[in-house]
């Protein structure tokens, strides 16, 4: 049986776990990225099928126990998500990317040290020096030169949607169509606590707190709703701050006695949830239910008409 060197061991890895993760990656944004993902997959493609023919060709055995194996195994996985996620999102997070990709060469040159201590040689240690060097300085160089490129960094991981950049700078213009006045109270209900809305319609929620505790009104569907519940009921019980996005925009926080707006574009039908996930007011019962019916399909109210105009100049003094 032939013995492998560890700088060839530790390379077949890098390349095939590399081709992986583009694979994968390209995969999962195939639909944002365009053409993109494309060059990815194929480079991912040519490096997992080059890694594979040298890992083929090695064909190495290696005895160790199950508890060396999960530990180094799991400090080698780390290692290589690191080098691996750094390549792939150097674009998006170049200041991270910049010492994730270097800290991952190091993470997995040790976790194969320590589990194959036998490849370890003098050209090992060549290897390693030269390698580190070299990512090192590859990654620092590519930061510098997507911060002297920020309009491709910027472009480089774009899910199809402006970049933040793009969202700060262009005013966002909302044309409310009418008003719904809801009001929280202290027996954990909402008033009204059924609204019908239709596509297309831009509501401005006039929410009144009229309990002696502050109450949310946090709008969104059935699943996200029971999963942000769970979420504030576990920090809360574990003792940390509750506190937490949502992660939805169409949330309010009124305190007792208070009254919030919340403006909100309804977009597509759907049967929404409105809830308040305060620890303990779910559960208790607080929520309600927001139905987005088809453009066209309810009678809408009547806007209300301005007072009459009240003209002095006729009068006779």
């Amino acid at each position: 049986m032939t013995t492998v060197s560890f700088q060839k061991h530790h390379a077949t890895m890098l390349l095939k776990y590399s081709g992986i993760s583009f694979i994968s990656g390209a995969v999962n944004h195939g639909f944002f990225s365009g053409t993109r993902s494309l060059w990815t997959a194929a480079m991912g493609i040519v490096l997992f099928v080059f890694g594979a023919w040298l890992e083929h060709r090695q064909s190495e055995q290696r005895s160790q126990g199950l508890g060396q194996a999960l530990v180094w195994g799991s400090l080698l996985s780390v290692g290589l998500g690191f080098f691996t996620g750094g390549l792939q999102h150097f674009p998006d997070s170049p200041a991270r990317s910049a010492w994730v990709v270097p800290l991952g060469f190091v993470l997995s040159v040790l976790a194969l040290a320590l589990s194959s201590p036998n490849l370890w040689r003098r050209t090992a240690s060549v290897y390693v020096l030269i390698g580190a060097v070299l990512v090192s300085v590859g990654s620092w160089g590519a930061y510098q030169w997507l911060l002297s490129h920020p309009d491709f960094a910027a472009a480089g991981h774009s899910h199809g949607d402006a970049s933040p950049a793009e969202h700060d700078a262009a005013p966002l213009a909302q044309v409310v169509g009418r008003s719904i006045a809801v009001q929280m109270d202290d027996q954990m209900r909402f008033t009204p606590s059924t609204i019908e809305v239709q596509t297309g319609e831009t509501i401005r929620f006039v929410v009144h707190n009229a309990g002696r505790t502050a109450h949310e009104m946090v709008l969104g569907s059935a699943a996200d709703i029971q999963t942000h519940a769970e979420a504030m009921k576990q920090s809360s019980t574990s003792g940390q701050d509750a506190h937490h996005s949502h992660g939805t925009g169409a949330a309010i926080t009124v305190a007792a006695g208070q009254t919030g707006e919340l403006v909100v574009s309804f977009a597509q039908t759907a049967n929404l949830q409105m809830a308040c996930l305060i620890p303990g007011h779910y559960e208790a019962g607080m929520r309600g239910t927001v139905n987005v019916s088809p453009a066209g399909t309810l009678a809408m109210p009547s806007p209300a008409k301005p007072a009459a105009s009240h003209d002095h100049s006729s009068h006779q003094h």
